[in-house]
């Protein structure tokens, strides 16, 4: 089977259900989005930790899940979810992180060491698939809100997961100057 099909160069896509879209779609640009944030997390590891590596793949599995989702416009009818259970996991992570860091008593500069700067840029590419689902939801009203709640508790694990990995780098957080 070949990898190229040609079904695309007109700038058109299949959605999950046969459904023929631009590729300017919004949801297109939402699932692309997620897409970008599962290669991005694929470029953090691994990060020196086995902890945090295994919480980037099983990170990394749910972003092909919110994929999947956000291709179906038949929301729920059939196919993977993101539920409430997912998010649920999410905020223990966060948890935990937070409990071995030192606790956050201002803005800080997103930097650090290798691993820590590039979960950083991942938080920031999760905000964006974040506002490209909102768009979309804004415009379709077909996207759960688990999977909203996921990507908005996702991208404060990005955060509490840099953090993480700089002080167990012990590479100092650096605050803004005004």
């Amino acid at each position: 089977m070949s990898l190229y099909t040609g079904r695309g160069d007109d700038g058109d896509t299949d959605l999950r259900t046969g459904e023929r879209v631009s590729k300017t779609d919004p949801r297109i640009e939402a699932y692309g989005t997620v897409d970008e944030l599962n290669a991005t997390l694929g470029m953090v590891r691994p990060t020196g930790y086995d902890d945090v590596d295994d919480t980037l793949a099983e990170i990394q599995n749910h972003l092909h899940v919110l994929q999947a989702e956000l291709a179906n416009p038949a929301a729920g009818v059939d196919g993977p979810t993101i539920d409430a259970e997912l998010v649920t996991a999410l905020e223990t992570k966060i948890d935990d992180a937070d409990e071995e860091v030192p606790p956050l008593e201002s803005f800080i500069l997103p930097g650090g060491s290798p691993a820590g700067s590039s979960l950083h840029h991942a938080r920031t590419v999760c905000r964006r698939a974040e506002r490209r689902t909102v768009a979309l939801t804004g415009e379709f009203a077909a996207v759960s809100s688990e999977a909203m709640t996921y990507l908005n508790r996702l991208s404060d694990l990005l955060f509490t997961l840099a953090r993480l990995v700089n002080h167990r780098d012990d590479v100092p957080e650096a605050s803004p100057t005004y």
